[in-house]
């Protein structure tokens, strides 16, 4: 299942997030933002465990970061899987 999110305080600006039927992460795209948007998210690793590692990471001043704008699209996808 696909689900792209529309980032939000960040210089990436979109986060593409495909998930297994199981609740595992098959891949994440983020465009835009530094290198250091996808370190530590592994394919296949579950999603609340990766949501739990990202959600809250702010970046510099920002009150959200890029690895906090794939934790709320994460949350978003898991949602839409139901």
């Amino acid at each position: 299942m696909a689900y792209i999110y529309k980032n939000k305080g960040t210089c990436s600006v979109q986060t593409e997030v495909e998930l297994n039927p199981d609740h595992t992460i098959k891949s994440v795209k983020v465009l835009g933002g530094c290198d250091g948007n996808l370190k530590g998210i592994v394919a296949g690793m579950d999603i609340d465990e990766a949501i739990s590692r990202m959600e809250g990471i702010r970046c510099g001043r920002k009150a959200t970061s890029c690895p906090d704008q794939i934790s709320q699209a994460l949350k978003g996808a898991l949602a839409e899987l139901g």
